[in-house]
């Protein structure tokens, strides 16, 4: 049976709802909190488009810019940043890719994925070093995860 044209050059994607995105983003800024951390943290959707984003009062200027860049290159290049931090250290044929715009190659964001799908990425700053605002965004993911079923 053939396909036809329509269905071929259209198709659907599945995105977070900003219910779903504020409650990561929440959930994320909450655990780094209980840790005593003062932190932004921003979720972009699977276009690198700000869709959530908090801020704790205390949290440095810098955290801003710094949380939506790390949310944008888990989503971009699909993996941890802190896996991206170590694949381009200056010693790796990779290390050219820092360079990339808006890229930002340290810990701290995560890819949001479900059933095979990416949906966006998740970016905090503020914690006293990358694996700890990695940790707390994988805290986030946790809480959203009956959420992301389909």
């Amino acid at each position: 049976m053939a396909v036809s044209a329509s269905a071929e050059s259209t198709f659907s994607l599945t995105s977070l709802t900003p219910d779903v995105a504020l409650k990561l983003a929440t959930a994320a800024r909450e655990s780094c909190n209980e840790q005593g951390y003062q932190v932004a943290v921003a979720v972009v959707d699977r276009s690198g488009l700000l869709q959530a984003f908090v801020r704790d009062r205390f949290a440095t200027p810098h955290t801003v810019e710094v949380a939506e860049r790390k949310a944008w290159t888990a989503l971009s290049f699909r993996i941890p940043t802190s896996e991206m931090e170590k694949a381009t250290n200056h010693e790796t044929t990779m290390m050219g890719i820092r360079h990339a715009s808006n890229a930002l190659m340290v810990g701290g964001g995560l890819p949001i994925e479900a059933a095979g799908s990416l949906l966006g990425g998740i970016g905090i700053s503020g914690a006293p070093g990358g694996d700890l605002d990695e940790a707390c965004a994988a805290d986030g993911l946790l809480a959203i995860e009956d959420d992301l079923l389909f």
